[in-house]
């Protein structure tokens, strides 16, 4: 039986309080002199684009961003925070070509070359995905306790399976260090909010190392009754059981309870300034997530050429929903229509084990392994979501959910996954290095209806390839050029229903080629890229029987992509970026036998662009930058838009001492009323208005 998560989570305040307690007592403890092995990565802070850092998200083989013949782009810690990023959206979408489509419904997605939503952008976390259920990821929210956030854009299914044609989200988390130190944040701002972080990090025993961090905040995102909460505790540790055997575990548990805003009507086709504080949800609404993520990882260096490793990770989700989610705003009345009375619940497990080897001796470096995991998922709703009521634009009473319809355990699958890969790095020369790579991916999902309806078992597979290769013309400039392919599901593979179960996985297919280059000592870095992207094997309706669907239909994109980042002067660095995508239906049928060819695919804007100037000296850093999202069409019949927009956000910092930073934060300068996305051909989920957050900041 389903259960909410804050039936089973207490508050998280009392567990960072202790956490704050033990990471100060850490942090000065005694340090033994025997170190056990322990990768970690310092912060790129505001240096340029990284290109000489190792990637941990576009290949197993942790080449450089340089070496990579492929679009990556990471966001140090340090970075997110001279730009005062306090959501993982809002640093991923300073990224080249990342646009923000997250709703209520969804969790967290996104927009990438041309695809959209978490059936096409995986979000990892430390390189572990958890399968999506019903289309919904959850996280990481937060950048506290990541050391960077990295995107790989485009196709990514020969590292991590199906679901990537678009982009690839990885959070790399901080890593244990045997020296020790500590971190604390305190927040207040605008909208009520109020916010908290501890980290700390030091020695255990003789041959480990631990690391923790927790997290916790609370606002009303400006609008009625939204009442907004997270938090999170995560725990890391490292062990040197023998010289060559390491021991890594991974505990985290995270709580959120989102904005109960699912949107504004529109007034008379537009926005309306004077609706922008209203939320039109019922007074007694819940939104709630829970994530518990336990990861076991055993590397064994069995010679200097050859390491071998088995990661064992459990994840769980519980997901809670029970809105009022559809709003109609009647000009004729004046009145504001509420229906879908949704109630759902999410129970989600999974397990899964990743078995690899690496090999690096000379010119080749070769990793391959193993995946295979079981996933349960119980889906519980209401449907057919009866209910409804009117009320009025403003001052009105939300009432309560009341919806005829009983909330009852719909279905439940059973997945099961396997995955084999192979990738090999070879170096023809100093100037040439070719990385190709081959996967096969297999699941296996059983259905079982809960209410009498009819079960079935499915199998898909599909067999992934990249080639792609790297010439580095001098030490710091590098022209690539990759040949891959991807695949994506039709629909979440975790609720598959019956009239898809016969459709095969999507398939993709991406040309790019690109330039990578450091200038001037590193002043001046910059990379470009073009590509074409197809996918194949989407669902349409028969043109022979439009009450049929099949898998004819066909989308592609192409686009080009700019990121540059320079020194103006010793102070001041300026970094931008700006991606044009070009994305249509190749071949569309929709309901009433109506051809979408040629149309643009919805969520995905032609333009967008990020623009940043930094500064920091003598204890002082200031930025400000720009934000630009071109407009985007609700439907795919592209007969309603989201319009353009561009909003200004500025900060400016003081180190009060060497342990000590204060932050102001300016969100939206000029208080733009935007819409971040659509809920719906009525409704549209607003931006932030013009606020501002201090924050403090300690390390030891």
């Amino acid at each position: 039986m389903s259960h909410s998560p804050t039936s089973s989570s207490t508050s998280l305040r009392p567990i960072v309080a202790a956490i704050a307690l033990l990471g100060a007592a850490g942090a000065w403890a005694e340090q033994p002199d025997v170190m056990p092995t322990v990768t970690v990565q310092g912060a790129a802070g505001n240096d340029g684009l990284g290109l000489t850092r190792q990637n941990a998200t576009a290949s197993r083989l942790n080449l450089t961003a340089q070496e990579l013949p492929a679009s990556v782009e990471s966001l140090s810690a340090d970075t997110m925070q001279a730009r005062g990023d306090l959501l993982v959206k809002d640093a991923v979408t300073r990224t080249t070509g990342l646009t923000d489509i997250s709703s209520p419904g969804n969790g967290v997605a996104y927009s990438a070359r041309g695809f959209t939503g978490n059936g096409s952008i995986a979000m990892l976390e430390n390189g572990q995905r958890p399968q999506v259920g019903s289309g919904t990821a959850t996280y990481p929210s937060d950048p506290w306790g990541y050391e960077y956030i990295e995107v790989l854009r485009g196709p990514g299914s020969v590292v991590y399976g199906s679901g990537t044609t678009g982009a690839t989200i990885n959070a790399v988390r901080k890593a244990p260090s045997r020296i020790s130190s500590m971190e604390a944040m305190a927040g207040i701002g605008g909208g009520e909010a109020l916010r908290a972080g501890v980290g700390a990090t030091g020695a255990l025993g003789e041959h480990g190392a631990f690391r923790v961090d927790a997290y916790a905040d609370h606002s009303d995102g400006f609008i009625d009754r939204g009442d907004a909460r997270h938090g999170k505790v995560l725990t890391s540790m490292t062990y040197a059981l023998t010289p060559d055997l390491d021991l890594d575990l991974q505990l985290d548990h995270l709580e959120q309870k989102p904005q109960r805003y699912f949107g504004t009507p529109l007034v008379n086709g537009g926005l309306s300034r004077a609706l922008r504080d209203q939320n039109y949800d019922v007074g007694d609404a819940d939104i709630s997530f829970a994530d518990d993520k336990a990861v076991a990882r055993l590397t064994w260096r069995w010679s200097p050429s050859l390491t071998i490793s088995n990661e064992l990770a459990y994840m769980k989700a519980r997901r809670n929903w029970r809105n009022a989610e559809y709003y109609h705003y009647d000009a004729a009345t004046n009145l504001v229509e509420r229906s879908d009375y949704i109630a759902i619940h999410h129970d989600q497990e999974q397990t899964g084990n990743r078995l690899e080897a690496r090999w690096n001796a000379g010119a080749n470096r070769v990793a391959a392994g193993w995946e295979a995991s079981t996933i349960n998922f119980l889906h519980t709703n209401n449907s057919p979501y009866g209910g409804s009521s009117t009320v009025t634009p403003t001052g009105f009473d939300p009432g309560v959910f009341d919806s005829p319809d009983p909330l009852l355990p719909n279905f439940k699958t059973h997945t099961i996954t396997n995955a084999f890969y192979v990738e090999d790095a070879y170096s023809l020369n100093e100037q040439l290095l070719l990385l190709g790579g081959l996967r096969h991916d297999r699941y296996k999902v059983d259905r079982v209806s809960l209410l009498g309806a009819a079960g079935f078992n499915a199998t898909l597979q599909s067999n992934t390839a990249r080639l792609g290769l790297t010439w580095k013309l001098d030490r710091n400039t590098a022209l690539y050029g990759q040949l891959s392919s991807g695949s994506d599901p039709v629909t979440s593979l975790l609720s598959l229903n019956l009239a898809n179960s016969n459709f095969k996985l999507t398939s993709s297919r991406q040309e790019e080629v690109g330039v990578k280059q450091s200038l001037a000592n590193g002043k001046v870095e910059w990379t470009a890229a073009l590509y074409r992207i197809t996918k194949d094997d989407i669902v349409m309706r028969d043109p022979a029987n439009p009450a049929l669907s099949i898998q004819g239909g066909s989308q592609s994109s192409r686009g080009a992509e700019l990121t540059g980042s320079v020194a103006l002067a010793q102070a001041w660095r300026l970094e931008a970026n700006a991606a044009y995508t070009d994305a249509r239906f190749d071949q569309l049928i929709e309901s009433g036998s109506l051809s979408r060819a040629g149309n643009r695919p919805s969520d995905v804007p032609k333009v967008s662009a990020n623009l940043w100037l930094n500064y920091r000296d003598n204890g002082w850093r200031a930025a400000a930058g720009a934000r630009y999202v071109g407009e985007r069409f609700i439907d795919n019949a592209n007969s309603q838009s989201v319009p353009a927009y561009t909003t200004f956000d500025a900060s400016l910092g003081w180190n009060i001492s060497r342990n000590v930073q204060v932050q102001l934060n300016l969100r939206n300068l000029t208080d733009k009323l935007y819409a971040v996305t659509s809920y719906s051909d009525s409704q549209y989920l607003l931006g932030d208005r013009r606020h501002a957050e201090l924050t403090v900041q300690w390390r030891y």
